[in-house]
């Protein structure tokens, strides 16, 4: 392994190990929990706006591998402060960065997202990354005059 590998794969360990915004939500119902049933991950969200439509909070409870727990970590991190709309166009680029459907250097731009680069050739392993942004996606309103790309 090279010194970026090494470096990004401390990253996932890390916010695996001691993920960021993990919290028991016994208030979102079991209806809203998202699954990866190729492997069994599952998530669910909370996510809190302000009035301007600012994400002010988001925490994530449920079980998953490394990749999925790590993911779910970075982004509550990356997301808070960013408008709805601006959550879901992160969320985008980083699943179809990871899908292939737009150049992987985009993650370059993502600060520690980069440490998902590496799970672009492992489709499998590609959908434990991206289950809490489509989580994300599903929880976040629509805004009038934005469309889901």
């Amino acid at each position: 392994m090279n010194t970026f590998d090494d470096l990004y794969q401390e990253i996932v360990l890390d916010h695996y190990r001691s993920p960021r915004n993990k919290a028991r939500l016994d208030n979102v119902p079991e209806s809203m929990v998202h699954e990866n049933p190729s492997c069994g991950d599952a998530i669910k969200l909370e996510v809190t706006l302000d009035d301007s439509g600012k994400v002010t909070g988001i925490r994530f409870d449920g079980r998953g591998c490394a990749i999925s727990t790590a993911s779910a970590s970075l982004m509550t991190e990356k997301l808070r402060g960013l408008t709805v709309e601006e959550a879901r166009s992160v969320a985008h680029r980083f699943i179809r960065s990871l899908r292939g459907d737009e150049p992987l250097e985009e993650l370059d731009n993502m600060g520690d997202l980069v440490a998902f680069k590496g799970v672009a050739q492992f489709p499998v392993r590609v959908k434990c990354a991206t289950l809490a942004w489509h989580a994300l996606l599903l929880s976040l309103p629509e805004v009038k005059g934005t469309s889901a790309a």
